[in-house]
């Protein structure tokens, strides 16, 4: 079985050279063949009227001598007198209609074999000269041609295939050594960028691969560092309440203090390990969801009076835009709910006492609207261009805004399209950010949320 590319072009390239070369001397055989027996014709035909001119006048020395140079080229001179040949062989129609006067070009059987015939008759009546030359065997020429032809053909194909083979394999090859180094953690390999079009656009979509993957490993080495961080904070809390309590130095009035702040960072610790699980669960498509049809204007009515307790101590104006009538999606109330509390506690975390904080729903075409928008410091257009990435913000803001985890973004966006839905970040009216929700419809028309 041939298996290195170089040695199928060879094949190709040769078996090409051998159905041309077997294809164009089956077409050119016939034409070759026939013309080069009419080639034969007429120059016998030409011959018989040179030496029936030359018989005529001259000498028997030169008579003997022009026969023998005839026959010398392969031709058989028969002379007729008085309408008898010199010669036994000739067919007698050929002897009888040059003895007659009348010119042969032709073919006959002499001695058994298939000839070419010319005759002229003399100036004396009954006299005349036939010439006979062996059929020429143009075919068997022209196939002997073939071999050399072929022969040829395949010595073309093997250095064309080997040329074609470099050509091709070449920049193959460099793709796969380059790729050897981009496996082995090389992120800095490229390929040079050169035509042919195909293997231009193999370069090209190897480079971008490679500065996808070195992308793609940065923002998870920042997003590691991110996760690391909020990690650490929680555990030295922890870690330092848990050593004063065994040392003694917190006393028994201050225990239940400690055991606050040891069980508020542990719910913090607890809410980054359940979004990292979840995150990776919806990376795999195995978060189950249960989509039934859900009336969004009471989801958010529910939210929003559980998110007001949590705004009037911070100081922050909690609003609602809900319609009065019912919009109906088909989608999972707890995980859609599990969005919306993410989206509430990012701007929670980031608006300004007196800023709004408003939680909107309303019907469109192209499905049930849910909007969370604030009156915080927002985004500039940058940051919504990689709103939706993991720890993209939390790089970017750290040390400047309070930051969470870095996750919750990426894992409201996971979550609305694991629903069937869309998430789109902006810039809201109040100021701050907004966080618009798609979510298709129960099964029915636009008509249908309407009242129409």
């Amino acid at each position: 079985m041939i298996r290195t590319f170089t040695a199928r072009s060879i094949l190709v390239t040769c078996a090409t050279a051998v159905v041309s070369v077997i294809v164009t001397a089956a077409v050119a055989l016939p034409v070759a063949v026939t013309a080069a027996n009419r080639q034969a014709r007429q120059g016998l035909h030409d011959k018989a009227i040179l030496t029936g001119d030359v018989l005529a006048t001259a000498r028997p020395a030169e008579r003997e001598t022009l026969v023998r140079r005839l026959r010398g080229q392969g031709i058989e001179v028969y002379m007729i007198r008085r309408g008898v040949p010199d010669q036994p062989g000739l067919p007698a129609p050929v002897v009888n209609q040059v003895a007659a006067g009348v010119g042969v070009d032709g073919r006959a059987v002499v001695g058994g074999h298939a000839v070419l015939v010319a005759g002229r008759p003399l100036a004396t009546a009954g006299n005349g000269v036939v010439l006979t030359r062996a059929v020429t065997g143009a075919a068997a020429l022209v196939l002997r041609n073939l071999w050399l032809a072929l022969a040829a053909g395949l010595a073309a194909g093997l250095v064309a295939g080997a040329l074609l083979a470099r050509l091709v394999a070449t920049p193959v090859r460099n793709a796969a050594a380059a790729a050897a180094r981009l496996r082995a953690g090389d992120r800095t390999v490229r390929l040079a960028v050169r035509p042919p079009t195909e293997v231009a656009e193999l370069a090209e979509s190897f480079n971008r691969l490679a500065a996808a993957l070195a992308t793609s490993e940065g923002r998870q080495r920042d997003f590691l560092l991110s996760v690391s961080h909020e990690l650490r904070t929680p555990l030295t809390t922890i870690r330092g309440y848990a050593e004063a309590l065994a040392d003694g130095v917190v006393g028994a009035e201050g225990a239940p203090k400690a055991g606050r702040t040891v069980l508020d960072e542990a719910d913090r610790l607890d809410r980054l390990v359940s979004d990292l699980l979840v995150l990776a669960r919806l990376e795999a498509a195995d978060l189950p969801v249960e989509l039934m049809p859900v009336d969004l204007a009471d989801l958010i009515g529910s939210a929003a009076e559980a998110w007001g307790g949590r705004c009037a101590p911070v100081g922050v104006v909690l609003r609602t835009e809900l319609p009065g009538t019912p919009v109906t999606a088909r989608t999972d109330p707890g995980r859609v709910r599990q969005v919306v509390d993410g989206l509430c506690e990012n701007a929670l975390r980031v608006v300004p006492a007196g800023a709004p904080l408003v939680l909107a729903v309303r019907a469109e075409p192209a499905g049930g609207v849910v909007e969370v928008r604030d009156g915080g410091p927002g985004f500039t257009d940058d940051d919504l261009a990689v709103a939706f990435e993991r720890g993209a913000l939390y790089q970017r803001y750290r040390g400047v805004r309070t930051v969470g985890s870095g996750l919750g973004l990426a894992l409201a966006a996971r979550l609305v399209r694991r629903l069937g839905g869309t998430i789109e970040a902006g810039h809201a009216p109040e100021g701050g950010a907004r966080f618009t929700v798609v979510l298709p419809y129960e099964t029915g028309a636009w008509s249908d949320q309407t009242g129409a």
